[in-house]
């Protein structure tokens, strides 16, 4: 008799279902369908069969169809015909769009370092030490997770739960183009330095060095993971 494991991330979906249930709406399924692609449990490529994640969450099936419909609307997900539905792969093109708005919004956010309580500045160093801690223990996919977490902390310093929710697909897109790196602990490492130096900026309140670390920290990890795109690509 054969024994068939699950895959990793359908074991991630059925922890993370948490109080959800049949009743539950369409909204909250696509926060944990996307949450447990930002978090790197749902890599691009990824089919999402019906009857497999519905099972998994314990939702309806035309719950579930709608939640695919609004994460494909935020292009985490593709239908292909006559296949099903795909966790989206994304292209140079995605890329550049993602870190302008990145630029855009961050580098906002920074500029309200100033006001910003302090709970808010205790955020950012956790997710700072979250990763540094992941990277003392090898785990270099959860670096790549607490980077994200660095980021929508920074986010956080805006006061707008609104562009909370924006950043938070962008963020999960962002992630399926980190899935291209291959090598987490090459991508990631040299910013663990980056986020503490950004961090330093944060905690004094120096808004001009903060903007001057985010645009550089900013323009280099976008010619990194173009770079990397394009070498995948063409190998």
């Amino acid at each position: 008799m054969t024994t068939h494991t699950a895959p990793g991330w359908v074991t991630a979906l059925e922890q993370a279902k948490g109080p959800l249930g049949r009743g539950s709406t369409a909204e909250r399924i696509a926060d944990v369908l996307r949450t447990q692609v930002t978090d790197g449990h749902i890599a691009p490529g990824t089919r999402l069969s019906e009857e497999t994640v519905g099972a998994a969450l314990g939702v309806s099936r035309n719950t579930l169809r709608e939640a695919f419909r609004l994460l494909a609307h935020e292009r985490l997900l593709v239908h292909e015909l006559n296949r099903g539905v795909f966790v989206r792969t994304p292209h140079p093109d995605d890329v550049t769009e993602l870190y302008r708005l990145r630029r855009l919004i961050e580098g906002a956010a920074v500029r309200e370092v100033a006001g910003a309580p302090d709970r808010a500045i205790d955020e950012i160093r956790r997710s700072v030490e979250e990763g540094e801690q992941a990277a003392a223990e090898q785990r270099w996919p959860d670096v790549a997770t607490a980077d994200l977490h660095f980021h929508r902390a920074i986010v956080r310093l805006a006061g707008s739960p609104r562009l909370e929710a924006f950043m938070d697909r962008i963020h999960a897109e962002l992630r399926l183009a980190f899935h291209a790196t291959g090598d987490p602990q090459r991508f990631h490492a040299p910013y663990l330095t980056r986020n503490r130096e950004l961090l330093t900026a944060l905690q004094t309140r120096d808004t001009r060095q903060a903007e001057i670390h985010l645009t550089a920290y900013l323009d280099d990890s976008e010619r990194q993971l173009l770079r990397t795109l394009h070498d995948t690509a063409h190998p």
